[in-house]
């Protein structure tokens, strides 16, 4: 059971208690003012809570669709500056599918299996790495820099290109190295490959370009 006043670090050592496993929490709040209730349940409405008194319930969601980690810390903050207090309990825990568990793996790892997976006349890929925490995105960011990470997606992913022999991206080999240098510093996380292209030919041009979310990458 833990005091919801200035709950993030609490909440922090909730999930570093729990086996790395874990895919979903189901989580209670207790508020201890029921006039505060209904406006504890608004603040946390984007995690789509069932209130019964002053009780609200809602779920932690690592892989999705419900709502992430880093999303239920931001919104307990706004509970805590509005001075609303009261108990959060851990319910119950959903453990991860047996494919999830590859997040264990090392980052460097993770990026070559994922390129057994593509054709092997690929050109060109568009690829992410969710960092395990926000707290390793500025190092991480540093640690990767030959592969022009930008920042894209979530709070702690960073999106970059490679290219297989020319064009614009980095090389899957300095790709690797980068990643192992993030492995040696125990900087953790899951590395997917979003959109591959096979046996581009750029004319005049350093490659292809993707248009997402009406940003060219």
């Amino acid at each position: 059971m833990l005091r919801l006043l200035r709950l993030v670090g609490p909440f922090n050592e909730l999930e570093r208690d729990l086996v790395d496993e874990w895919a979903e929490l189901r989580l209670q709040l207790t508020v201890e003012e029921e006039s505060h209730a209904e406006r504890a349940a608004a603040l946390l409405a984007p995690a789509n809570p069932g209130r019964h008194g002053r009780i609200i319930s809602f779920a932690v969601d690592r892989r999705g669709p419900g709502i992430a980690p880093e999303a239920l810390r931001r919104l307990l903050k706004r509970l805590d500056d509005e001075g609303i207090e009261g108990t959060l309990d851990l319910r119950s825990v959903q453990k991860a599918a047996p494919e999830e568990l590859r997040r264990k793996d090392t980052l460097r790892a993770q990026w070559e299996r994922r390129l057994t997976e593509v054709p092997t006349d690929w050109s060109d890929i568009y690829a992410e790495v969710r960092l395990a925490s926000t707290d390793y995105l500025e190092r991480g960011a540093l640690l990767l820099a030959p592969v022009n990470p930008a920042r894209f997606g979530g709070a702690a992913a960073l999106r970059f290109r490679s290219a297989h022999h020319f064009g614009y991206g980095v090389s899957p080999e300095m790709a690797a190295r980068c990643f192992a240098r993030c492995d040696e510093e125990g900087i953790s996380g899951v590395v997917e490959i979003l959109y591959v292209l096979s046996d581009t030919h750029p004319v005049a041009t350093q490659g292809p370009v993707w248009l997402l979310g009406g940003r060219a990458v």
